[in-house]
């Protein structure tokens, strides 16, 4: 049976980063199209060549200029076959996480801007990107409970509040601050310097590093990783 098919495939990137006590998402403005100055996902078209995540990392360097180690596939989206109003296109996405202070932002080719958006403030997306980013999100947000999150998102050295706050936006939930520090403390990730940092008015605060042999380890064999909330 002859099969009649005018299908494209493209890829979008998810990158979350987290500053300033703000869970974030990277966005690119569209310089041409349809969608001419809307913000939407870094992302595009799959060329013959190319395996998915090579496309992905393409194009994520060439609209934004970051560059990241690791990228999860994430879900295809294609469902809706007007998703995309030049023809039928299937995107596969993938999404990471990166410290926005180490990231230089330069964005070429199909993109005229870049830029880090609040969560909470994501302006109106092109496509079906708004959707692409919720379901990132919640995938986000599972993770928390079988893998520890923090060693792209925080910076070389910490004071332990820093990552009850990355955790507490992530979840967008209270959590119970005694049991979650016992917790993260025993899978013995975490280390202590001898460096502190002044927060506020109060005392300086100690600092701490990922160990990244041991976090790495933990990601390889899947840990139970329950948060309790307050």
């Amino acid at each position: 049976m002859k099969i009649k098919q005018n299908i494209k495939v493209a890829v979008d990137a998810i990158v979350f980063g987290y500053q300033e006590t703000s869970l974030q998402v990277l966005l690119i403005q569209q310089k041409y199209g349809a969608f001419k100055n809307q913000w939407a996902l870094p992302g595009g078209f799959v060329k013959d060549n190319e395996q998915l995540s090579e496309a992905v990392e393409r194009e994520l360097k060439e609209e934004t200029g970051v560059k990241l180690k690791y990228l999860e596939q994430l879900y295809t989206f294609g469902d809706n076959i007007n998703r995309d109003p030049r023809t039928r296109v299937i995107s596969v996405s993938y999404f990471g996480m990166v410290n926005p202070k180490n990231m230089i932002l330069k964005a070429t080719t199909d993109a005229q801007d870049a830029k880090w958006f609040p969560i909470e403030k994501i302006p109106k997306l092109a496509y079906d990107h708004k959707d692409i980013i919720k379901v990132a999100l919640n995938r986000l947000k599972a993770k928390l409970n079988y893998q520890p999150i923090g060693f792209n998102l925080l910076s070389d050295k910490f004071p332990f509040s820093d990552l009850e706050n990355l955790y507490r936006t992530i979840l967008d939930r209270e959590i119970d601050r005694r049991n979650f520090r016992k917790k993260i403390l025993s899978f013995g990730f975490l280390e202590e310097t001898d460096e502190k940092r002044s927060i506020g008015s109060g005392r300086p605060a100690k600092l701490f590093k990922f160990n990244s042999k041991i976090y790495r380890q933990l990601e390889k064999e899947g840990i139970s990783f329950e948060i309790k909330f307050a």
